[in-house]
Order: C-alpha cells, then sequence, then structure tokens
C-alpha cells in the first residue's frame, strides 16, 4: 500500500471535513472511483452516510494475510463499523483473529467479581450449556444497561480500539444493535463549540452507568474506579477528531454536575438524532467490528422469555491511556 492513492486523498479529504472545510460523508470515499470498493477481494459497501459498510470476500480466523488485516484495520479507520455477513466462526476464530487486531481485552464483568481473565463475553440469553433465561432473571436485567448510548470500555483506564461481536442465535423480533458517530457529530458542531470542548476532560464512572438499571457487584465496582479521559480524541491514522461521551460519561472536572450533564447529554443528543443513527438487524453469522474510539452503540429490546439471543463478543484493548481519577493530577 505504498504511495498516495485516490484512497489516501480521501483521508485527507475526510481530515479537513472534520475541520469543517469539506461536509462529511464517508460515502464519497468511494465516489468516482468504484474500483476502490474491491481491494484485495474484500468488496466494501457503504452502510450510512456518516460510517459503516458492509464487507464480503473473506473469513476470519488467525490465519489471514497481513495484507487482509492491513485493509481490514483501514477499513476500520475509514468506516467505523463493519459487517461481515456469513461467517464461519468458532471462538476459537474469533480470539485468534482478535490477537491479530491487538491485545485481547480480558472481560471486564469476570474479572472484576471473581479475578478469572476470560476474553469472551455472551451477549443475550442462552447460556453456555444451552439453557435460556428469561426476562425476570438478574442477568438479562443487568444486560438492559446496554440499552443505553455507550462506548464498550470507556470506564476502564485503557479503552477499547475495537469490539468484535458475532451472532449464533437471533430472536425473530427485536434485538438490533444502533450505533451513532461522534466523529459526524463533532465533524458538525460549530467552531466556538469545538473550541469550548477541546481542553476539556470528562470522568468516565461504569457505577455511575450502570447502577441506573441493575445491581453492581461491589468487587466488580471497586475494579473499576471512575478514570478520567480527553473529551475530544482524535484518530492517529488520518487526523480525525470526536468526541467522548456516552451512558459511562459522568461528570467534567472542574465543572458543576449541572453544567457537565448539560454540555455532555447535549453532545451525545447531536450524535444520536434519528437521521445519523444506523441499526443493525442481525443475521446468524454475521460479524460485527466496530470502532470504541468513536462509536457509540445501543441494544435494543427483545422478549427474552419468547426468543434466543446469543452472541459472543471479544475486544481489543486500545492504546490512549486515561487517569484513574484522583490518582494524580494532570
Amino acid at each position: 500500500m505504498g504511495g498516495r492513492s485516490d484512497f489516501d486523498v480521501r483521508f485527507a479529504e475526510l481530515t479537513l471535513a472534520a475541520s469543517g472545510q469539506f461536509d462529511y460523508s464517508i460515502v464519497d470515499v468511494f465516489s468516482g472511483n468504484p474500483d476502490l470498493a474491491t481491494m484485495n477481494q474484500l468488496n466494501i459497501e457503504p452502510l450510512h452516510n456518516d460510517f459503516g459498510a458492509r464487507v464480503t470476500g473473506t473469513a476470519f480466523s488467525g490465519d489471514m494475510s497481513d495484507t487482509d488485516v492491513a485493509l481490514i484495520r483501514d477499513a476500520i479507520d475509514t468506516y467505523s463499523l463493519l459487517c461481515f455477513p456469513d461467517q464461519d466462526m468458532t471462538d476459537e476464530k474469533q480470539l485468534a483473529f482478535t490477537r491479530l487486531l491487538g491485545e485481547p481485552e480480558a472481560e471486564h464483568v469476570t474479572f472484576g467479581s471473581t479475578g478469572k481473565v476470560t476474553y469472551f463475553g455472551t451477549v443475550g440469553n442462552v447460556q453456555d450449556d444451552g439453557s435460556k433465561r428469561g426476562n425476570a432473571h438478574a442477568s438479562t436485567r443487568h444486560q438492559t444497561g446496554n440499552q443505553l448510548w455507550h462506548s464498550d470500555s470507556s470506564f476502564r483506564e485503557i479503552p477499547s480500539f475495537v469490539s468484535i461481536l458475532h451472532a449464533y442465535e437471533v430472536p425473530g423480533e427485536g434485538g438490533a444493535t444502533a450505533f451513532a458517530s461522534m466523529r459526524a457529530g463533532y465533524a458538525r458542531l460549530a467552531g466556538d463549540m469545538r473550541e469550548t470542548i477541546e481542553p476539556l476532560h470528562v470522568i468516565h464512572d461504569y457505577v455511575f452507568s450502570r447502577s441506573q438499571v441493575a445491581r453492581v457487584d461491589p468487587n466488580h465496582a471497586a475494579s473499576l474506579p471512575p478514570v478520567m479521559h480527553r473529551l475530544v480524541r482524535e484518530n492517529p491514522a488520518n487526523g480525525l477528531k470526536n468526541y467522548y461521551v456516552g451512558s459511562h460519561a459522568r461528570s467534567i472536572p472542574g465543572w458543576s454536575g449541572i453544567d457537565s450533564r448539560r454540555l455532555l447529554d447535549d453532545l451525545l443528543k447531536r450524535a444520536t438524532q434519528p437521521q445519523d443513527i444506523y441499526a443493525h438487524h442481525w443475521q446468524v453469522g454475521d460479524t460485527v467490528i466496530w470502532d470504541n474510539r468513536c462509536m457509540l452503540h445501543r441494544g435494543t429490546d427483545y422478549d427474552a422469555d419468547r426468543w434466543r439471543r446469543r452472541m459472543r463478543q471479544t475486544r481489543v484493548v486500545g492504546h490512549e491511556k486515561g487517569v484513574i481519577h484522583g490518582s494524580a493530577t494532570r
């Protein structure tokens, strides 16, 4: 991928878009040159004007070529959300692919509650033994927290780079996942608003977020102290900026609680207007990767008494480190 291709030029234009010099539209990446949508047998079809692509032409495993992995990394930086349909997945294949993108992240609920390191989380109501839990079960109620807009692991000292979620069983009704882009939200901000938020930090707090919907295990809570991150983040590959909010975002250091909530809620609302959302309606075999550095997502409700839902998720550790709130000054 040496030299300055049309693809690289569009990266530069999208960078200017984030500063307001171009209209932000991810579908323009391949405008005027549709051949760029097929790279090394990876076929890429945009899903939404702001983000997202459907990708065919590859099968996940730990034996993928360096070229394919590099192309997927580039696509993550560009599209933020990738859907790979019809994947013949196993936990072993998923973990092997996860390692190709970076260090797997320990699943925080198991680690915080028991100290055991596992790299998988199960999303849905079907357990490893095939049994199904209904609406009244504590784990089902706990997962309703995922119906709040959030970025995975923003409450950790080193937040996630990406999440990888594969669908094994899906409900016949409901259970879609909605996505929205904080990068596109930032690009739509006026210049004075960007200047206001540029120097700010935000405290992300798992207990603040999830205790609104269910009890948090005390050991789990103790493992995740509030952490401070920059409110405005920048993609190191293309320079595009985004703000960093969601349900885990509690407050802004130095601001009152009321003023903090007013700004954070406003930024969240700006990114999640109906026309700015892509809802993914899962099919068995879908593997979806999203960039937690700039994407928000939320689950939607389904009837756990009636339907079965089983998905397996891994995450990749990011590179930008926050500050445990109260542990040091910045």
